[in-house]
C-alpha cells in the first residue's frame, strides 16, 4: 500500500490496473445516497410550497431546477469515477481527489433543498472546489506525462465555468438558473468534444485509456445507490403516515416497483457491462455512452422516488397530471434508458421495452380519474411484464455474450 501510494501517477496500462472498487470509493458512494434523497425532498417541497400546489404544478415549476442540481451531482460522481478508472486508486493523489469529492458532495447535498435561495453559494463553492481541484491535483501528479495537457485544459474549463457558478449564486433565482445552466452546458459540451481550449488543443475520447471493468462496476454501483434511494424515500414516506390500508398498499406497490426496476436492470446487460466494455474496440466510447445511459436511468429512478412519496401520502386521491408524470414517467424514462443500455451491450433492443413505454403513455389519461394508488399498480404490472419477457427469452438458452456495436 505504501509503495503504491507514492510515486508519479501513470495511466492504467503503465501501472497495476484498478480491480474492484476501493473502500474509499464505496464510502464516496454513500454520500450520494444522502444527496439523492435531498433531490427527492427538494422536488417534493417545491410541490407543497409554490403557488398552484393544489393543482400539482409545483412539480413542473421545480423540476427543471431540481434536474439542474442532479446534473451537477452526476458531474461530480462521474468525473471521480472516470479518474479512479484511469489511474491507480491506491495512489495518494487519487485518494485526495476522492476525499475532496466526498466532502464537496456532502456539502452540496446539504445545500440542495435551499440551493436557489439561502444556500446557493454553499452549493456553488462546494461544486467549483471539487471540480477544479481534481484536474489540478492530477496535473501535478502526472508530471511531464502527455495526459497532463488534458488535465490543464479541464482545469481551465472548470475555472471558467466556476465563475458562472459563483456569480450565479449571488443573483436572484432567474439569473442564478440561467448562469448555472450555462455553466453545465459548457462543462458537458467540453467533455463531449475532448475538453477543447484555444491554444491548448483538444483530445480524442476514443484514445483515452481506462480500466473498463472497473468503470463498468462503478456505474453498476451508482445504479444501486439510486435504487437504494427509492427504497429510503418510500420507507420515510410510509413511516410518516398513520399506517392505514391505503398507505400500506401504496408502500407495498412502491417496494414492488423498486424490485422490478432492479430485476430489469440486471437481466442480463446489467451483469455483463464490464465484459462489453472490455470487448469494445474503443472502451472509452462505450464508457461515455454508458454514462449518458445511466444518467437517464438515474433521472428515471429519481422521478419514480418522488412519485412514491406523492402516492404514499395521497393514496386514494385523484392525482393531477404533473404527479402522474412522476409516477408513470419515471419508470418510462428508466425503460428508455434501459433500452439504450441493452443496445450498448448487445447491439439490439428488445421490443418489450418500447411496448411497455407505449402502454404507460396510453394508461395515463384514464388514470387521471382513478386513485393514485391505481397508477402505481399499473406501473408495477407493466414493469413485471417486461421482467417476465426478459426471463422467458433467456430461459433454456445459454447466457448471451456481450456484442457491443462500438
Amino acid at each position: 500500500m505504501g509503495s503504491r501510494a507514492a510515486g508519479r501517477l501513470e495511466p492504467v496500462p503503465a501501472s497495476p490496473p484498478p480491480g474492484r472498487a476501493t473502500f474509499l470509493e464505496l464510502f464516496f458512494d454513500l454520500v450520494f445516497v444522502f444527496a439523492l434523497t435531498r433531490i427527492s425532498a427538494r422536488a417534493f417541497e417545491d410541490l407543497t410550497r409554490e403557488p398552484g400546489r393544489e393543482h400539482g404544478w409545483g412539480t413542473v415549476t421545480g423540476s427543471g431546477k431540481t434536474l439542474l442540481l442532479l446534473l451537477a451531482l452526476w458531474a461530480v460522481w462521474q468525473g471521480t469515477a472516470w479518474t479512479t478508472s484511469r489511474y491507480d486508486p491506491y495512489r495518494l493523489a487519487l485518494q485526495v481527489v476522492v476525499i475532496i469529492a466526498l466532502v464537496g458532495s456532502m456539502v452540496m447535498g446539504v445545500a440542495i433543498p435551499r440551493a436557489f435561495s439561502s444556500t446557493g453559494m454553499m452549493f456553488a463553492v462546494a461544486y467549483v472546489v471539487t471540480q477544479v481541484s481534481r484536474p489540478l491535483i492530477l496535473a501535478v501528479g502526472l508530471g511531464p506525462h502527455p495526459y497532463r495537457r488534458l488535465k490543464v485544459r479541464m482545469a481551465v474549463v472548470f475555472a471558467v465555468s466556476g465563475v458562472l457558478w459563483i456569480v450565479g449564486a449571488t443573483l436572484p433565482t432567474d439569473g442564478q438558473v440561467s448562469l448555472w445552466t450555462a455553466a453545465l452546458l459548457l462543462e458537458y459540451g467540453a467533455a463531449r468534444f475532448g475538453w477543447p481550449v484555444p491554444g491548448l488543443g483538444r483530445s480524442t475520447v476514443s484514445k483515452w485509456e481506462i480500466a473498463g471493468e472497473h468503470l463498468a462496476e462503478r456505474y453498476q454501483q451508482f445504479f444501486l445507490v439510486a435504487l437504494g434511494e427509492t427504497i429510503l424515500v418510500a420507507g420515510f414516506a410510509y413511516s410518516a403516515e398513520p399506517y392505514q390500508s391505503g398507505h400500506a398498499w401504496a408502500f407495498g406497490l412502491a417496494v414492488a416497483t423498486s424490485i422490478m426496476l432492479w430485476r430489469i436492470y440486471v437481466q442480463r446487460a446489467g451483469q455483463i457491462l464490464g465484459e462489453a466494455v472490455v470487448k469494445a474496440r474503443h472502451p472509452a466510447n462505450i464508457g461515455r455512452s454508458a454514462a449518458d445511459t445511466h444518467l437517464v436511468m438515474v433521472v428515471g429512478l429519481s422521478a419514480t422516488a418522488i412519485g412514491y412519496e406523492l402516492i404514499i401520502e395521497h393514496p386514494l386521491a385523484q392525482i393531477p397530471g404533473p404527479w402522474l408524470v412522476m409516477v408513470l414517467g419515471g419508470p418510462a424514462l428508466f425503460l428508455l434508458g434501459r433500452a439504450r443500455f441493452e443496445y450498448e451491450v448487445f447491439g439490439r433492443v428488445s421490443p418489450s421495452r418500447w411496448i411497455a413505454v407505449l402502454v404507460l403513455a396510453a394508461a395515463a389519461v384514464p388514470l387521471l380519474f382513478l386513485p393514485g394508488v391505481a397508477a402505481t399498480a399499473v406501473g408495477v404490472l407493466v414493469l413485471a411484464a417486461v421482467a417476465v419477457a426478459d426471463s422467458r427469452r433467456a430461459h433454456g438458452a445459454p447466457p448471451e455474450a456481450a456484442a457491443p456495436p462500438f
